[in-house]
């Protein structure tokens, strides 16, 4: 009975930590484009950078991923170094970081990006236990129109719950 009470102890604690484990954002991903499909990439980091990740000072806005030479890279993020982790480097806040992915993933994202004219955007990146993962989208840039009519349903699904609320 005590390992199976401890169980729950343990997984109650992993809720809590899964709750905790987003360091970044990238909020303009979901207007600007529309996402057909998702991948986790690990990614590779500096010790300065992980430190600042800690401290949360990343920026994904301008980020994009782009496939070269059968690898997937990260360009245009930009993480702020910490003053008193980087005193005696002179870090590049906006340096090209390498993606880990498996090959079948590679070779998926390569044939989309190329021949399907899909674009690869960062969408979050945060903790999977002791490593930094980033979850990147397989999208497709959203036309003007496209734009006004997902915030006409979104207002449209707001106004639907407050009506239904008040009666």
């Amino acid at each position: 009975m005590t390992s199976h009470f401890f169980g729950i102890i343990l997984r109650r604690m992993s809720d809590k930590q899964k709750s905790n484990t987003t360091i970044a954002l990238n909020r303009k991903a979901r207007h600007e484009y529309a996402i057909e499909e998702r991948f986790e990439a690990g990614i590779a980091l500096e010790g300065w950078e992980v430190k600042s990740l800690r401290a949360g000072r990343v920026q994904l806005d301008q980020a994009y991923v782009i496939v070269k030479n059968g690898e997937a890279f990260l360009l245009g993020a930009n993480i702020t170094p910490l003053q008193t982790a980087s005193t005696h480097i002179h870090p590049d806040p906006q340096r090209t970081r390498k993606l880990l992915l498996r090959s079948k993933e590679l070779s998926k994202l390569i044939g989309s990006v190329e021949r399907k004219g899909y674009t690869l955007i960062p969408l979050s990146l945060y903790w999977s236990k002791n490593y930094v993962k980033l979850e990147i989208a397989l999208a497709k840039g959203k036309k003007q129109h496209d734009k006004r009519a997902d915030l006409k349903e979104r207002d449209w699904q707001r106004q639907k719950q407050r009506l239904s609320k008040d009666y």
